[in-house]
C-alpha cells in the first residue's frame, strides 16, 4: 500500500515535486537493474522505490 510511505515521506521533503522525482529516478534505477539482470520483480518499481526512500528518510 503505497499511502503510509507517503504519508512518511511528505513531511521529510520541502514539496511533494521533490519527493516525486527521488521516487521516479530510484524506479528507474530499479527498473533498468532488473532489465539487465533479468530479475522479475513481483511489485511496480515505484511500490519498491517508495517504500525503499520511506524506510531511509523515516529511520534517521
Amino acid at each position: 500500500m503505497l499511502n503510509p510511505a507517503i504519508g512518511k515521506l511528505i513531511n521529510t521533503y520541502e514539496n511533494r515535486y521533490d519527493l516525486v522525482i527521488d521516487v521516479a529516478r530510484r524506479a528507474r534505477q530499479i527498473s533498468n537493474r532488473a532489465e539487465k539482470e533479468g530479475i522479475i520483480l513481483t511489485e511496480k518499481p515505484v511500490t519498491l522505490a517508495l517504500n525503499e526512500l520511506a524506510r531511509e528518510k523515516c529511520d534517521r
